[in-house]
């Protein structure tokens, strides 16, 4: 998701002040990604719930664009973020509203606890992860790379039970999805602190942030939607 290379011929210097406010930066935006999400489910499920629901129950086929855009809006700051880190985040922001109202579409299926339960585990293994992800002297290129592959072969498995529509499997892909994004945290972790030192003085740090933050948010919402179709299935069983 990014046009950076992992190996890179040269490497620079970076003072540690300057990291520490780059990763501050970079999280920042993830958690203000993360609040807008919660803001807009919130709005979705109280304020304008008759009116949401109602248009993608008349509108089913609306449904195809709120998932379907955040993945173009997520091309878009991979290939925009360092030339135009205010449209970036635009997108980005963009992207955490319509999650948000994704979030809410689902949450009646969910229970509260369930919800509540699949949020505090989520933000567990997130935090555990991005913080050993960015200070271990570990390269974790190669699980990164064989969590990535596995990511692949998930959803071409996950296209397929949609027409099987297994419930079993689907409660098994679901384990397998939080062991991916749980690599894929450090891994983006750790990746998006070296992109930093060896590109930080030729790119706008400012976008740099916006980019991680993108990947970091995407590995949130999954763990999180993985770990609530976990306990979702166990409260029904």
């Amino acid at each position: 998701m990014n046009n950076f290379s992992e190996q890179p011929d040269r490497r620079i210097v970076t003072d540690s002040a300057g990291l520490n406010r780059f990763l501050t930066r970079m999280y920042g935006n993830m958690v203000v990604a993360i609040l807008v999400s919660a803001f807009s489910a919130y709005l979705t499920m109280n304020t304008f719930r008759r009116e949401v629901f109602g248009y993608f129950g008349a509108h089913p086929a609306m449904i195809w664009l709120i998932l379907l855009l955040p993945i173009a809006l997520s091309m878009g700051i991979s290939f925009s973020a360092t030339r135009n880190p205010v449209g970036a985040f635009v997108m980005l922001m963009l992207i955490s509203i319509i999650y948000g109202v994704e979030f809410a579409l689902i949450a009646g299926v969910y229970t509260g606890a369930s919800i509540a339960s699949a949020f505090v585990s989520s933000s567990v293994i997130f935090i555990v992860m991005a913080i050993y992800g960015t200070v271990t002297k570990r390269d974790l290129t190669k699980f990164g790379s064989h969590a990535m592959a596995a990511l692949i072969a998930l959803i071409i498995a996950y296209i397929i039970n949609m027409f099987l529509q297994s419930p079993a499997i689907a409660y098994i892909f679901s384990f397998i999805a939080v062991i991916i994004f749980t690599v894929l945290t450090g891994w983006d972790a750790q990746k998006m602190k070296q992109i930093y030192v060896n590109h930080g003085d030729q790119v706008s740090v400012t976008g740099l942030a916006v980019l991680g933050a993108l990947q970091l948010y995407l590995d949130f919402v999954n763990l999180f939607i993985s770990l609530l179709q976990i306990f979702g299935m166990s409260d029904r069983n």
